[in-house]
């Protein structure tokens, strides 16, 4: 039985992080190898250039081999620890074996006098790309250790080593130079001093690294979870409503402008479910829901409701449009071509449009914890009523004069007057100039 750990997307997502990190991490350290083999090549002589070139391409070459492996499938968790390691080794021995200078034949303890323990930072700082607060903590380790080891082999090497407990109490100047100037001055507690102060370097970026990624996960995390609460919440209501809604805690304030509405209703609706039965009637509702929301958002249109075989659409609410009327007048348009273009379930459906445009008042209402996005004012009430008078006049789109007073070039013509309750003025009707041939006269 496989009992191999199951890796998340977010787990994933950070191995790729770690790699990329990894990969601009050694192009950095090359880089770094490159620029302090050509220094010290120039300052040390042209006799020791090669020695400094060779030590130099010696480092580059597991930093390659590492670049290489990195992702592909000879890749383990432990091959970046194995190719850290081994730098330190390599840089450990060198510190230990590797004569100080080739001109005079200083001592070996003498490396620990130069400016050699710097050079454990920049490994330390390569796992720090790693973005793995293991891999830094390991540095950490490892350094510390291989800095001390390369000491204690030089030192047990020494006949008399001397420490800072042979420099006398209360010195004189004298008597302490001849200690501290000694060629068998080696003292541990020196060495012990710079290891852990490296390790401790090395625990505070592995938490400031384990900090970040930590901040970088619950920031992906609620992104995530965001992302999945519009989508899932978006299947109810508007996308657009949902990422508002959950941007803004659970309501969205209400909201008045101008603004046009679109009321759709399938002619023949009811004929049609007695015909086909109810399941199919919903598949074939859903179809023509599918498209016909594409299109109303393609034309910056919010469907708000789905109401029966009818479809509730606003411009300029809650997405502000300055061009609502057109981008209406359009996606209605546009609805007209679905059906007549194209069958859903084998179905050859037709619709009629009432398109009004007015004040309206949008927002959040509801109560004993449930919440819906609704809109208010005349122009729904009209459009509802205009999207109905297209039966009588043998229309597929009635527009309102408000509506028409915005759309210049349209082809619009004026085809009378009605008397709408609750309006004080009879409202002008406005249809095509050209109705499609199979005009939208069937009963409902």
């Amino acid at each position: 039985m496989d009992n191999k750990p199951v890796q998340t997307d977010m787990d994933l997502m950070f191995d790729a992080a770690e790699q990329a990190g990894l990969k601009l991490a050694i192009k950095g350290r090359l880089a770094a190898l490159c620029l302090i083999g050509l220094l010290l090549a120039l300052s040390r002589g042209p006799e020791r250039a090669p020695d400094f070139i060779l030590a130099a391409l010696i480092f580059a070459i597991p930093g390659l081999l590492h670049y290489k492996l990195i992702g592909s499938a000879l890749d383990r968790s432990w091959v970046k620890y194995a190719f850290l390691s081994l730098d330190i080794a390599l840089l450990s021995t060198a510190v230990a074996l590797v004569p100080p200078t080739s001109e005079a034949a200083l001592p070996q303890i003498f490396m620990f006098r130069f400016e050699i323990f710097p050079y454990y930072f920049i490994i330390l700082g390569v796992a720090a790309f790693s973005f793995s607060p293991g891999l830094v903590l390991w540095a950490g380790l490892a350094g510390a250790a291989g800095w001390v080891g390369a000491f204690l082999l030089v030192q047990a090497r020494m006949a008399a080593p001397l420490s800072w407990s042979d420099i006398p109490a209360d010195p004189t100047t004298e008597q302490f130079l001849q200690v501290f100037l000694n060629a068998n001055f080696a003292p541990a507690g020196s060495r012990v001093q710079e290891a852990v102060i490296y390790l401790v370097v090395a625990v505070l970026i592995a938490i400031v690294v384990r900090r970040a990624r930590q901040t970088v996960r619950l920031q992906l995390e609620a992104e995530r979870d965001m992302s999945m609460v519009s989508r899932i919440f978006g299947q109810f209501v508007p996308p657009a409503i949902a990422e508002s809604m959950i941007e803004s805690k659970g309501t969205l304030d209400p909201t008045e402008r101008p603004a046009t509405v679109l009321f759709s209703d399938l002619a023949g609706f009811t004929k049609m479910m007695e015909a086909k039965g109810a399941r199919a009637t919903i598949d074939i509702l859903n179809a023509f829901f599918d498209d016909a929301a594409e299109i109303i958002g393609q034309h910056n249109g919010v469907v708000t409701q789905f109401q029966g075989d009818g479809i509730l659409a606003t411009f300029n609410v809650p997405l502000e449009d300055e061009n609502h009327a057109r981008n209406a007048f359009n996606a209605a348009k546009g609805l007209l071509e679905l059906v007549q273009e194209k069958p859903f379930g084998g179905e050859k459906l037709a619709i009629r449009i009432g398109l009004s445009t007015g004040p309206l008042i949008a927002g959040s209402v509801g109560g004993g914890g449930r919440q819906s996005y609704t809109v208010y004012g005349d122009p729904v009430n009209l459009a509802a009523r205009l999207e109905s008078l297209n039966k009588a006049h043998g229309t597929s789109i009635l527009v309102s004069q408000s509506t028409a007073a915005l759309l210049q070039g349209v082809g619009l013509r004026q085809i009378g007057e009605v008397e709408i309750r609750g309006l004080s003025a009879p409202v002008g009707l406005y249809s095509l100039r050209m109705e499609p041939e199979s005009r939208n006269t069937k009963s409902n």
